[in-house]
């Protein structure tokens, strides 16, 4: 169905071109756009998939775009999400590149630029709250996602070991919580 492929395209070229602040601040409207409002995957699956492109190089957006648009329609449904995140930033910095130096130190410009920057905190903290929710973070286990930012931040921790020391403790305790179902099933 091509009209999906312009509907990836679309919908992924709204997202690339109205979000600002970078991934984190375009997770919420990734989610509303691809699970709330197309219904493309479920918030499990986008939970999933947000897990898979922060422990992946690149641009966080873009590789949730692959994602989605691989689901739907394989390589063809993931280039054109891909195109559609990309282009708008690409004709942005094009345009910056070209007229940003002629008014960068422009009293007007960077008055702009320090309203913007509490505005872009604020798009990221959003996402940070809404994914805790999702991920089902409570008062017992918001001790882990603190205890790795801050041993990331003050304690100079490789945001990739914290990734697959995750990963080990998720399987870990899907090993442990098994043989505790199968001890309990057994002994009735």
């Amino acid at each position: 169905m091509k009209n999906l492929y312009l509907q990836l395209f679309t919908t992924f070229l709204k997202i690339g071109a109205f979000t600002f602040g970078g991934g984190w601040a375009m997770i919420p409207i990734i989610e509303r756009e691809v699970v709330d409002r197309h219904k493309w995957i479920s918030r499990e699956e986008f939970l999933d998939q947000l897990a898979i492109t922060q422990s992946l190089p690149g641009i966080l957006a873009v590789n949730v775009a692959v994602l989605v648009g691989n689901k739907l329609r394989g390589v063809k449904g993931s280039l054109a999400a891909a195109l559609g995140t990309i282009l708008p930033s690409f004709v942005m910095i094009l345009l910056i590149a070209i007229f940003f130096a002629r008014i960068y130190n422009n009293p007007t410009v960077v008055s702009i630029f320090k309203g913007i920057r509490p505005a872009v905190v604020a798009l990221i903290v959003v996402p940070v709250l809404t994914t805790a929710k999702s991920a089902r973070i409570n008062r017992y286990t918001v001790i882990i996602p603190i205890a790795v930012a801050l041993a990331i931040c003050y304690g100079g921790i490789s945001p990739i070991l914290c990734i697959m020391l995750g990963a080990l403790g998720g399987y870990l305790y899907y090993i442990i919580s098994n043989k505790h179902a199968h001890k309990k099933g057994g002994e009735q």
